[in-house]
């Protein structure tokens, strides 16, 4: 829910970033005069209390604060500033300084005044769509759009806001054109978005804004720091029907989107390893039908149309930030998600060197599960990563396994003490995470299981998405010196975060009442240091084409501060050499040299780049088929290579399934490479 989150988003889906503003079709005597309510005073009281006794950070509120929730609501509000100009903003001035005073007194009046005049701005800016799709586009035109609006001026007349329309609209024609429809289905397909939009505005009410307003509020605090309105808590639970049967992935909505706000470990879109938290759903499409586009829709729409019977195909095109310059797709199975698809799961992949075979177990975690209810009930055979991880060793083991791979790519996070009792499999009693609370007491958290169950050679396989618990199990195993980490440096979240449902104040209140996510506490490494904004970074660090100025938790506004505490007493296994690292460092940069598919990797990371720093898009026909029939001439001749080069690879099996699979995924076959070495 992160304000700042579509900053850079692609322009040729620009206008809904706002879209609850462009549903502002309708007569001004036809919309209700929306007023702050009863409740909202309540949920104001209820919120600064619990920010002020319970959040991490003790922030005072004041004219600096208030400045910064002037600006966060205003950018929640027309981030890409194609509503408000210059004038509204010099308007707007006057109240920068105010809103904290405002909040004492719980009043949120102007916020709900803000809103009104930008639901007046969003009317008028928007009427001239339907006749701009009308006209159509004149697409040899050489000229191109903006991407990046940060440092956009507010504009100072509406003529100059006039063209940023027209760019918008022409933009999304294009892309629409170039994904195959002629220009009457263009023309459908926007005339059908925008009265859509025109439909929906009478479903924003009081609590809509009042949710703005509040969010502007708490992500002052920061990014995780959260308020739901009562519907909004109930859209985030529909997600739990999706996931039953569909593509697994939980929903939610912002402004128009229907946005993935959590990928299920073990269901399709998971194992598609293309969709990802915080990526925009744009169209479905079922089986081989035509897409239906859903921008604008309702969350329970949208949720009613990905879902679908066991085994059936459905298609998506989605927007990733960060490239904003393309619109993705993806085919997914639909699948029944269960606890036993997001277990841990583990194979074996022999990886020849030289004349020798080296049996290597890859375990997979998507996520760190626990049954806590089982656990508290005293069921002896409860359900646990650690618990089925011990068991997969076990049968790893049995088949005379020479090293392992933990594999938490993707992996989010979890219960925390099933990190902690991960690291027990894998080190001798110690302090596994330091835990500081919003007091600032210290809590040391450790494994009392004497012993280590598995001691031979270790490995663990991160990438950017890496977060939480997996890097909490991730830094010990490096800071014990226990096994080598690989892959990409990790998210950097390093918070704990609690619910707090309003309605538990106020039992007896009639009408539901919102929730307030908020930060609690913070992790540290037992080194002392923190994994907040910095992550994790792995011993040997592959390219990655995402930055953490992009996709890390640094990347977003108001995030907490790295920060370190004192050493916990820990003494270190020293498996792990800087010899040994520096061994591994090397033989990876040679691999890097002569590997087709890591060469191949890195020309699209390369390209991936590129795509995320561009400031501006060509509306020229010709100019964006040529870029298109590029990109499609590079992928197949890269998978054609990759193809003929798979069967010379030294260290492949020869199982014709192992080098398919090691094939697609350059960095699990490098990372067996180095664990190979390792065993070596």
């Amino acid at each position: 829910m992160n304000l700042k989150e579509l900053k850079k988003l692609f322009v040729a889906v620009l206008l809904v970033i706002v879209a609850f503003s462009s549903q502002a079709f309708v007569l001004k005597d036809s919309v209700t005069v929306l007023q702050p309510s009863q409740k909202h005073t309540m949920e104001i009281g209820l919120s600064m209390d619990i920010l002020n006794r319970y959040h991490y950070l003790k922030i005072d509120m004041n004219d600096s604060l208030s400045a910064v929730i002037f600006e966060n609501y205003l950018s929640s509000l027309d981030d890409n500033k194609a509503y408000f100009t210059k004038a509204d903003i010099d308007y707007f001035l006057k109240y920068k300084y105010q809103l904290d005073d405002d909040l004492k007194d719980r009043n949120v009046d102007v916020a709900f005044q803000i809103f009104r005049i930008f639901r007046e701005r969003a009317e008028t800016r928007i009427s001239m769509i339907q006749t701009l799709i009308d006209e159509g586009f004149d697409f040899s035109k050489d000229e191109s759009i903006e991407l990046d609006y940060e440092d956009l001026e507010w504009a100072s007349t509406d003529e100059e806001i006039n063209e940023r329309w027209r760019k918008i609209i022409k933009s999304q024609a294009l892309s629409l054109k170039l994904s195959g429809k002629d220009d009457a289905g263009i023309k459908e397909t926007l005339t059908k978005r925008y009265q859509r939009y025109q439909k929906g505005i009478n479903q924003y009410n009081s609590d809509d804004v009042f949710q703005f307003f509040m969010n502007a509020v708490a992500e002052t605090y920061d990014p995780h720091t959260n308020y739901f309105s009562p519907i909004s808590s109930e859209n985030f639970n529909i997600n739990m029907n999706l996931s039953l049967e569909g593509i697994g992935a939980r929903l939610t909505q912002s402004m128009d989107y229907t946005v993935i706000n959590e990928v299920i470990a073990g269901g399709p879109a998971y194992k598609s390893k293309k969709l990802q938290k915080d990526d925009k759903i744009i169209a479905v499409a079922q089986a081989d039908e035509d897409y239906v586009d859903v921008i604008g829709w309702r969350l329970q729409d949208v949720v009613q149309l990905i879902r679908g019977p066991k085994g059936s195909k459905v298609r998506l095109q989605y927007l990733k930030g960060g490239e904003e310059a393309l619109i993705n797709e993806v085919t997914l199975i639909r699948e029944k998600i269960n606890l036993e698809d997001e277990s841990a799961k583990a194979e074996m992949i022999p990886i020849s060197k030289g004349n020798k075979v080296y049996n290597l177990g890859v375990i997979t975690i998507p996520n760190f599960y626990m049954n806590f209810e089982d656990a508290r009930n005293g069921v002896p055979d409860y359900r646990s990563v650690s618990r089925d991880v011990e068991k997969l060793i076990k049968d790893l083991q049995a088949k005379n396994v020479d090293g392992i791979m933990i594999d938490l790519r993707y992996n989010g996070g979890g219960a925390l003490p099933e990190a902690i009792n991960l690291t027990g499999l894998f080190i001798d009693k110690g302090p596994v995470v330091q835990v500081k609370h919003s007091n600032n007491q210290i809590e040391v958290q450790k494994n009392d299981n004497g012993g280590v169950f598995y001691d031979g050679p270790l490995a663990v396989l991160v990438n950017r998405f890496s977060a939480s618990a997996s890097e909490i199990f991730s830094a010990a195993i490096q800071d014990y010196e226990r096994g080598v980490i690989i892959g990409e440096t990790t998210f950097g979240k390093g918070t704990v975060q609690q619910m707090a449902g309003f309605n538990r104040y106020y039992p007896n209140y009639p009408e539901k009442m919102g929730n307030l996510k908020f930060t609690l506490s913070k992790y540290y490494r037992v080194s002392g240091s923190s994994t907040q904004n910095i992550g994790v970074t792995p011993d040997i660090e592959f390219p990655s084409a995402f930055d953490a100025e992009e996709f890390g938790e640094s990347s977003r506004p108001n995030s907490l501060k790295w920060d370190q505490i004192p050493t916990s007493y820990y003494k270190p296994t020293q498996n792990i050499t800087q010899e040994i690292i520096s061994n591994l460092k090397s033989l990876y940069q040679s691999d890097l040299k002569t590997d087709v598919d890591l060469k191949n990797l890195q020309k699209d990371i390369a390209k991936m780049k590129a795509n995320q720093e561009r400031n501006e898009l060509s509306l020229n026909l010709e100019e964006r088929q040529k870029e298109q029939d590029k990109n499609d001439e590079e992928s197949d001749m890269q998978k054609k290579l990759s193809e003929s080069a798979g069967k010379i690879y030294q260290e492949y099996t020869t199982s014709e399934e192992d080098q398919k699979k090691l094939r697609e995924d350059p960095y699990l076959k490098e990372g067996l490479r180095l664990l190979a070495e390792l065993v070596k």
